[in-house]
């Protein structure tokens, strides 16, 4: 049988990665010059994946860069535990000897470094001159940087703010800059993380280039859903994921899984299998919002069922109007959900109107509220009366009421779907079997 082509589970290895061109041109400028990138984006925008491919000897033949110059370290913060910046140090350095079965001298130095209780930047510096030396230089793949930007019991703001001094020092200011790239993921923008900056200094940041992972336009779904070669779901897959990479991804799994096997399942078994699968990563997505960024969703998921129960049964249920207003005043966190993948927008009448990326976030949206109950709503009081006025708070609530006691009157699951249900294979053998 054909292997699936469609990687659910773990990054995608870098000969099946698709697209980010520019993305991954840009990472390579910034190592040429021995200058430093800081990737960022929402859960499962491929950011895992995104190093790996950096990390592959083919993409730097494709780049018309010299591999072999190139020690490649690469690792995440978060199995760094606790994270200090020592442990962080450490797991370079025990990284780097791996990486250098070949240089005993090295290696030893390597050794000596990490008999110190304490590791610093200091002893990598001196190993980067020593790289320096042989022609090489040191390529920091670091993946879930973000851990390195909140504190733990034993990694206070102090520590922290001298932590990013000195990478800063290493990349920046030290003679052994020349012999580093330094290549960083996070879920969020480096300046909306870490520390209170010094009005008086400049930010620990600026070293970085900043290049955001979004979803994915029309020209790389075209070239993921090649491997599928079922071209007119291509709209119907577009809506259904809006280009976010994850869902794109366990869609096609899906779809060829089934469909190889010419046993191409009914709508609503791959609707449920796609929703049992997405479970997690909309987990992530939701603990990572803010309560405002959540209070947003919320508002966003009702007013959509409003329209499609209007469209139904065009008694009135609750009342959702003055969203446009409640949207309008707090902009910028939702340009932060777009910026993660979980909301997009159009504009009709010089207006912004947003609406969820997939249609089944805005479905797990509206389950959480249906969970919710009186002592939730008494606890969230606060954060509603700071969005939204009394008037609107009570619309609100009231909102969620008719939820709990009106389960059986929510859209069955396949009328979420739309035109992905309505464009659906009836019947069909994936092409080539």
């Amino acid at each position: 049988m054909q292997a699936n082509p469609f990687i659910v589970g773990k990054p995608v290895p870098p000969e099946r990665f698709v697209g980010r061109e520019s993305e991954i041109a840009a990472a390579f400028d910034q190592i040429h010059n021995r200058s430093h990138l800081a990737i960022w984006g929402g859960a499962g925008m491929g950011k895992t994946s995104f190093l790996q491919k950096l990390e592959s000897p083919q993409a730097w033949e494709d780049h018309n860069m010299d591999f072999s110059q190139a020690v490649i370290v690469r690792f995440s913060c978060e199995s760094i535990t606790p994270f200090t910046p020592s442990n962080f140090w450490g797991e370079i350095l025990s990284l780097m000897k791996d990486k250098l079965p070949d240089e005993s001298a090295l290696q030893a130095e390597i050794d000596k470094f990490q008999l110190a209780e304490d590791k610093t930047k200091d002893s990598l510096r001196q190993l980067l001159r020593k790289l320096g030396g042989q022609d090489k230089y040191l390529v920091l793949l670091i993946d879930d940087f973000h851990v390195a930007l909140d504190t733990n019991e034993q990694y206070d703001e102090d520590a922290m703010q001298r932590f990013l001094g000195e990478c800063r020092n290493l990349a920046v200011h030290s003679t052994e800059a020349q012999h580093l790239s330094m290549i960083v993921t996070s879920l969020k923008r480096l300046n909306e993380l870490g520390p209170k900056l010094n009005p008086n200094a400049s930010p620990w940041y600026n070293h970085y280039l900043f290049v955001q992972l979004e979803t994915f336009k029309n020209k790389e779904i075209d070239q993921f859903l090649q491997m599928l070669r079922i071209p007119y779901l291509r709209e119907a897959i577009k809506d259904n994921t809006g280009g976010h990479p994850y869902l794109l991804q366990i869609s096609c799994f899906l779809l060829y899984r089934d469909l190889v096997i010419a046993n191409a399942p009914t709508e609503d078994e791959f609707v449920r299998d796609f929703e049992a699968g997405t479970q997690q990563i909309f987990q992530n997505i939701w603990e990572g919002c803010s309560e405002v960024e959540q209070t947003l969703l919320m508002l966003m998921a009702l007013s959509s069922l409003k329209g499609r129960l209007h469209t139904q049964q065009p008694q009135q249920q609750f009342d959702v109007s003055g969203i446009e207003l409640i949207f309008s005043q707090n902009e910028k966190d939702l340009i932060k959900l777009e910026e993660q993948g979980v909301v997009t927008h159009t504009v009709n009448e010089g207006k912004k109107i947003y609406s969820f990326t997939s249609s089944t976030m805005e479905r797990w949206v509206i389950q959480v509220l249906r969970q919710t109950n009186e002592e939730w709503l008494q606890a969230r009081e606060k954060v509603f009366l700071n969005l939204m006025s009394r008037q609107q708070m009570d619309k609100f609530t009231k909102a969620i009421k008719w939820l709990w006691d009106n389960q059986d009157k929510i859209p069955k699951i396949l009328e979420v779907f739309g035109r992905f249900v309505s464009a659906f294979p009836k019947g069909l053998i994936f092409p080539g079997n």
